[in-house]
């Protein structure tokens, strides 16, 4: 094990003394939301025989029916889509839009420009790669306030006839900003809703999963996805994603995920299934534990001169902890730091790159049993100014604590601290 240095050890001492009592509150909603799982599988009287897997079409894959009867209970919802056969968040949401928008609709996202590798999805006039602009699929988006609330002024003026649906992004993606809570979003439904009642609405979920007591599609939101590989799947689910809301709108992403007429009547789950329900299950506490590493960093790095966000005492709806550093330098210490206490890959070297999907170079320590698995500790950041780190996730609250104290001593072993 890596020696620490005594004035961080010590700082880690007045730290988890000072978090006491959020410690505590972070316990209650995972209490709550571990027995509503624990309810939900009761209540579907979730069986032995349901982790069996299926072959070729899957007809008839009483597992895989039941899972999304679990999940639609879990998050409120009238139905759930959830498959190993989505490879990705970006993926997930793509198949969700896609689902509900038809030439000449619209999609207004109503929380600034969405996660970079959206915009790929959303594509530019005529750019030939099968995005929603090449299929006459309109975009516009509203830029938040100054204060990161929705400016209401500028979505009043964007909602139009063609406005088919409102997007929402749930967490800060790369930007400095506060991630929207669930009331926030309950008011953003009932406030767009009274500008156009049949609008969809559509919250990208991902991060956000049993942080808060309550989920977007319980609020009043009418799509919503997620992916496996982030809060739901618990650290076991190997891959996928997940799509819930009103009944209808999750039939059509089911139709483009699949084929029109099919929709999620087929798809072998390839020996997934198990893992699924059991990430699941999984989910509240693992999260609950990534929230309370999130909650140490962000006392640690405050305590270390940095600006963070959340801070460590504020209320919390996704894993994000982004940290502002003043230098490149200090932005790569911080990612290679968390690197070094990886218990996979902690040999590599992360070094920023182009990576696919996102219009910087990128830097990423990702020391994971499931690639890109950022529900384990993890953490990114794009080499761009103003220089943030954004650190997620931990299947433990000790590793959590081991990844901070070593991205601190990385720094000050380059002088940096």
């Amino acid at each position: 094990m890596a020696s620490l240095d005594t004035k961080i050890v010590e700082l880690q001492q007045q730290v988890e003394a000072q978090i006491e009592q959020q410690m505590r509150m972070i316990d209650g909603i995972t209490d709550y939301n571990q027995w509503k799982v624990i309810d939900a599988f009761q209540r579907k009287q979730v069986s032995d025989f349901h982790f069996a897997g299926s072959t070729g079409y899957a007809y008839n894959d009483r597992g895989r029916e039941v899972l999304d009867e679990v999940y639609a209970d879990v998050f409120g919802a009238e139905a759930a889509l959830v498959r190993p056969h989505f490879a990705s968040g970006t993926h997930t949401i793509a198949t969700a839009l896609f689902g509900v928008l038809r030439p000449g609709d619209e999609l207004l996202y109503i929380t600034g420009k969405p996660y970079d590798t959206l915009h790929k999805v959303i594509g530019s006039p005529e750019d030939g790669t099968g995005s929603l602009r090449d299929f006459g699929i309109g975009y516009r988006e509203t830029a938040l306030l100054a204060d990161g609330s929705v400016d209401w002024d500028a979505v009043k003026g964007n909602i139009t006839a063609s406005t088919k649906v409102i997007g929402i992004q749930r967490s800060r993606g790369y930007d400095w900003r506060s991630s929207f809570c669930i009331d926030e979003i309950a008011d953003m439904v009932r406030r767009v809703k009274a500008i156009k009642e049949d609008v969809i609405v559509f919250v990208d979920n991902c991060y956000g999963e049993f942080t808060e007591k309550r989920e977007p599609t319980e609020v009043g939101v009418d799509l919503m996805a997620g992916s496996l590989i982030k809060n739901p799947g618990g650290g076991l689910a190997e891959t996928g994603g997940y799509i819930c809301g009103k009944e209808k709108y999750v039939q059509l992403a089911a139709y483009r995920l699949t084929a029109p007429g099919i929709g999620g009547e087929v798809g072998a789950m390839l020996g997934t299934t198990r893992g699924i329900y059991q990430g699941l299950y999984m989910a509240p506490t693992i999260v609950g534990q990534a929230i309370k590493g999130s909650t140490f960093a962000a006392a640690m790095f405050a305590a270390s001169g940095f600006v963070t966000k959340p801070a460590w005492n504020e209320t919390r709806t996704d894993l994000i902890q982004a940290v502002q550093f003043s230098s490149a330098e200090h932005l790569i210490a911080f990612v290679q730091g968390i690197q070094r206490a990886a218990a996979v890959d902690s040999h590599v070297v992360p070094e920023p790159w182009d990576m696919p999907g996102y219009e910087h170079p990128v830097i990423m320590a990702a020391g994971t049993f499931i690639q890109g698995g950022s529900l384990e500790l993890s953490a990114d950041a794009p080499i761009r100014e103003p220089y943030i780190g954004y650190m997620q996730g931990g299947l433990t609250y000790s590793h959590v604590k081991y990844g901070v104290l070593m991205a601190l001593q990385t720094m000050k072993d380059r002088k940096l601290l």
